[in-house]
């Protein structure tokens, strides 16, 4: 069985549908928490969102890799990602 993707204008549908807002305020809600969420992450900051899970910064240390056409060996810079822990509210969704 093949997962299903949702993107953005499906999970505005879905909160309009869930709200009753119009799409319209909907898109700007979902904006705003998006907006949030990067905005805490750009501070250094963890969002938590206590049964859903944690949003956090991670540091990736400079590496070196390899070229997978040429098998040469590339620098690869230091950067930040951000990552996503579940919850136990959402893990439990998942698994019961």
């Amino acid at each position: 069985m093949q997962a299903q993707t949702m993107n953005k204008s499906e999970l505005i549908d879905a909160v309009a549908e869930a709200t009753g807002l119009s799409k319209t305020d909907s898109g700007k809600a979902v904006e705003a928490v998006f907006g949030g969420i990067e905005s805490a992450l750009k501070a250094g900051d963890e969002v938590r969102l206590p049964g859903f899970g944690t949003f956090a910064v991670k540091n990736r240390p400079a590496r070196t890799g390899k070229n997978p056409r040429t098998g040469e060996p590339v620098e690869i810079a230091a950067a930040k990602a951000a990552a996503f822990k579940p919850g136990k509210g959402l893990k439990d969704a998942l698994n019961g």
